[in-house]
């Protein structure tokens, strides 16, 4: 049997996404600008399954429980024409944890943290912020998740969990998938093929 395909949408921009503060399991809610990338993720998606002639309903939906995520997949799945609320939430699909950072803009980092942020940049991947999660930790509970992925889904998640999937599919070595940028109002395709970007 075929690996499923994953198409992929991270969350639309958030008010903490504008003021560059890291969210992590924290929350900010979608921005106007997000909203609309949400509705245009489910016009991608549209087009997609027009395209491959596709019935929307055929996939299963399943999103982070934090709610940037889940008002993105509801958005979605609306312009799909498909019941809002009518998804999965998936705990291991959560964004990486910043701990005590998380709130916290980067200017406020840089003045505070600044050894700890250099670390960080030497090593994205293997590097754990004080109380959170390092790229190596996020890694074992997407892959627990993927190994529970029986059909073609929709997910709506984050941009961490985007790059633990770069790395899980071997699109690009642990270091280049923990700065690979994940753009929001866009949809990615996860296959053994590697990833497409769509939008």
């Amino acid at each position: 049997m075929a690996e499923p395909l994953l198409y992929y949408v991270r969350h639309g921009e958030t008010e903490w996404n504008v003021q560059g503060r890291l969210q992590g399991h924290h929350d900010s809610a979608l921005t106007a600008r997000g909203r609309a990338q949400a509705d245009r993720c489910g016009e991608i998606l549209r087009d997609l399954f027009s395209r491959d002639g596709r019935d929307a309903g055929d996939c299963d939906y399943v999103a982070s429980p934090l709610g940037r995520a889940r008002s993105t997949m509801e958005r979605v799945r609306a312009t799909l024409g498909l019941i809002p609320n009518d998804y999965r939430v998936d705990d291991r699909l959560k964004e990486l944890a910043f701990g005590r950072w998380e709130g916290l803009a980067y200017p406020a980092l840089r003045a505070s943290e600044k050894a700890l942020l250099a670390a960080r940049e030497h090593d994205k991947w293997g590097f754990t912020p004080p109380g959170g999660e390092s790229y190596a930790d996020l890694l074992v509970r997407v892959r627990a998740w993927h190994k529970t992925v029986e059909r073609d889904s929709v997910v709506v998640a984050h941009g961490g969990t985007a790059r633990a999937l770069v790395a899980l599919y071997g699109i690009a070595p642990r270091a280049r998938a923990a700065v690979t940028d994940v753009a929001q109002g866009v949809v990615y395709g996860f296959s053994p093929a590697g990833m497409a970007r769509y939008g």
